[in-house]
């Protein structure tokens, strides 16, 4: 990646009040390209500001690699990348972070169960400079490194270590290991990667208890129902708290935005910023990267448990989860995620190029990742459920003209095969004839729609068979002053703006309770 003139001036903006000094120590042979790449873009980088300097140490290896060190100590992140698109970013991050001045900072809470962790820890993350997910991985990862000096994190580019990443099965990104062992694959918030690293490592005891944190109002959730009914509450003047894996929630997925009326075009990581932005402009408190470990709503005054040992309390509850990628639940289908069943076409669509791969599903998803995905695979099959596709004509004509996409309808996946390793085809059953068949694919993209985030709250609220909380006209669940808005929520249609619209009438709802029944 080459440094132009305009972005180096940025950085020296960014980086104009950096506190500490920071070298950036070039590992590689800089007889090879990507050694002397390495070594030319740190170089340029470490122009941008007098805090800034970098040092080279030949060694004989085919793999070239940069440490970050703080004032002459080590700080645990590591690049085997040159962090150039969307790891830029993440470079940036890890200066701004380590010297304190980082707006993702984790809070204290967050801070306290990193330090906790067990163990020594080497993170190992694949990824691709492509990938919209990877991002979020590797800065959480490089969080800890900085917060537990007993954690070390390396950000590998896929694309330069593609012998190493075949030779373990990697087909998706990001993939991380830990000490050598596959602990993540995909997308992920430093909180969901927090909670599976303490199930695996342990963690120490927290010293001091927690004390119960007493709020007005809880929302569950920091997507757009979310932060609408959050800042809808804010504005009636009642001290309200967003409890939430990750600010933004599934929007952070979608590259590209264009029917969220009066904005033309944004991104889902713009519109998760603007979102923050927007809730953090009110008195509202956000406690990120938490997850739900136990709820007790039917009480008067309900009460929220999160990993890690922090309670929260208040009358009213508004819950918007959102909902998740579904899955097909089929043999094969776990055995297989990350090593040639994917979800994310713009991420791991790179690792197919010319060759075969399936999308399951016929709606806007399926048929908008089967296009993006002719581009670059030799040949796509879609297999629709239905007898009919359920994409707008516009995609489906779209599809339908490219040479390389082939369509089936009415077809049922039985199972995922494979040899162990990776992925090697589908089981696939006609609905109409009964006949099954077995479609030689080197990898699936599963877009079949989305399943809400609701396991934590149905034994208590009342659900549909989809697992979608029952709510009435003013998002009242059935269990008073609970309330449930957006994808979580049986209200139809999942769309952002009707997220917003939800969240907002949650809120509005809730306001006209408390003044009514508290």
């Amino acid at each position: 990646m080459e440094l132009d003139e305009n972005i180096i001036a940025q950085v020296k903006q960014i980086f104009s009040n950096l506190k500490h000094n920071y070298k950036f120590k070039v590992s590689c042979n800089s007889a090879t390209d990507i050694g002397k790449q390495m070594v030319e873009f740190f170089t340029e980088f470490s122009t941008a500001s007098e805090r800034l300097s970098i040092e080279v140490e030949d060694i004989n290896s085919e793999k070239a690699e940069t440490a970050l060190i703080k004032a002459g100590v080590p700080t645990g992140i590591i690049f085997r990348m040159i962090p150039g698109g969307h790891e830029f970013t993440s470079l940036l991050l890890a200066i701004m972070n380590a010297d304190g001045e980082g707006k993702t900072l984790p809070d204290e809470a967050t801070i306290s169960r990193i330090k906790r962790l067990k163990g020594e820890i080497t993170f190992n993350t694949y990824a691709t400079l492509e990938c919209t997910n990877c991002p979020d991985v590797i800065q959480a990862l490089n969080q800890m490194a900085l917060y537990n000096d007993n954690i070390a994190s390396v950000a590998i580019d896929g694309n330069l270590a593609v012998a190493e990443a075949e030779a373990l099965g990697v087909k998706s990104v990001p993939t991380v290991f830990a000490n050598g062992e596959l602990v993540w694959i995909g997308k992920g918030s430093l909180g969901e990667i927090l909670d599976k690293l303490e199930e695996k490592f342990g963690s120490e005891e927290e010293i001091t208890p927690q004390e119960v944190k007493k709020l007005d109002l809880i929302v569950i959730g920091g997507g757009p129902a979310g932060a609408a009914a959050a800042i809808y509450s804010a504005r009636k003047g009642i001290k309200v708290g967003v409890i939430a894996q990750r600010v933004g929630g599934q929007v952070k997925e979608t590259t590209g935005i264009e029917n969220v009326i009066s904005v033309i075009h944004t991104t889902g990581e713009q519109l998760a910023n603007d979102l923050k932005s927007h809730m953090q402009d009110y008195p509202i408190e956000i406690y990120e990267s938490r997850t739900i470990e136990y709820v007790e709503l039917k009480e008067k005054e309900k009460t929220i448990k999160v990993k890690g040992g922090e309670v929260f309390s208040a009358p009213q509850v508004i819950i918007a989860t959102g909902a998740r990628w579904r899955r097909m639940n089929v043999p094969g289908e776990s055995d297989y995620i990350g090593h040639g069943i994917g979800f994310c076409v713009h991420c791991d669509g790179p690792f197919f190029k010319d060759k075969d791969v399936a999308v399951i599903g016929g709606g806007n998803s399926g048929i908008e990742a089967a296009i993006d995905l002719a581009q670059v695979c030799r040949h796509v099959d879609v297999f629709e459920f239905l007898d009919t596709l359920k994409a707008d004509t516009v995609l489906q004509e779209k599809a339908k003209s490219l040479p390389n996409i082939n369509i089936h309808l009415s077809q049922q996946v039985m199972e995922v095969t494979g040899n162990g390793k990776t992925l090697d085809g589908l089981v696939v059953k006609d609905r109409i004839t009964g006949e099954e068949k077995h479609y030689k694919e080197d990898g699936v993209f599963v877009q079949i729609g989305l399943q809400p985030n609701s396991e934590v709250f149905i034994p208590q609220v009342g659900s549909n068979n989809r697992g979608e909380l029952k709510v009435d006209a003013f998002c009242r669940t059935d269990i008073p002053c609970v309330y449930a808005a957006g994808d979580v929520s049986s209200v139809p249609y999942k769309q952002i703006i009707i997220a917003m619209g939800e969240g907002a009438k949650a809120a509005l709802s809730a306001f006209d309770d408390r003044i009514r029944l508290l």
